[in-house]
């Protein structure tokens, strides 16, 4: 039997628990618990998308912020109802709900304070996406104006697909798609990032 409080202790990850990815401002004002209806497959998506993705970016930029993470599906079906910003349950590229048996996804919605600020300088978001393209075994990556947010998804078979909102907006790369640049092209975009989970952390 699972307690609410036992579920947030669960480590996904190095990095990263369970309790960071169930807050929800949605669920939270509109009195709607944001709780799996499957807390043991939501935690091994979870953990699969923490140790893929989000440790990498913690061990490369520093601490990242979680901004939107698991929805449950009613709280997910509410906020597409209401206009708030979720998409619908059965939408090909929702990557909140992660314990859909049928949908095998992990995802959030991410900020990498490190990017935020050179982006608020006037940095290109399409530097990170092809760093992001380059060393993450991610599916879908989908950019957005506020902070360069973007949602980060894992899949067991990985799309390889990026979209954007900040222009110029559209589609980056087509799913399964080769790059339209060489990579030496893209690695001088980001040559200034901080080497690859470079961060030298206590262990």
């Amino acid at each position: 039997m699972w307690s609410l409080e036992t579920l947030g202790r669960v480590r996904l990850s190095r990095y990263f628990w369970m309790r960071e990815f169930l807050c929800s401002e949605i669920g939270n004002f509109h009195e709607i618990q944001n709780i799996p209806d499957d807390p043991d497959l939501a935690i091994a998506r979870g953990q699969a998308f923490a140790q893929t993705l989000l440790d990498p970016l913690e061990e490369t930029f520093g601490r990242i912020f979680v901004r939107s993470g698991y929805r449950s599906a009613r709280l997910n079906a509410y906020g597409n109802r209401h206009k708030l910003n979720c998409a619908r349950n059965d939408y090909p590229l929702e990557c909140h709900i992660w314990d859909l048996p049928e949908v095998p996804v992990a995802g959030a919605s991410i900020v990498i304070p490190w990017f935020a600020d050179r982006y608020a300088a006037g940095r290109d978001w399409r530097d990170l996406a092809w760093w992001l393209h380059d060393h993450l075994d991610y599916s879908e990556i989908w950019f957005f104006p506020r902070l360069c947010a973007f949602n980060l998804t894992w899949r067991p078979a990985p799309q390889r697909r990026i979209d954007s909102y900040i222009a110029p907006k559209g589609r980056l790369l087509k799913a399964g798609a080769e790059p339209p640049d060489t990579a030496a092209h893209r690695a001088a975009r980001y040559a200034d990032f901080p080497a690859f989970r470079g961060l030298d952390l206590p262990v």
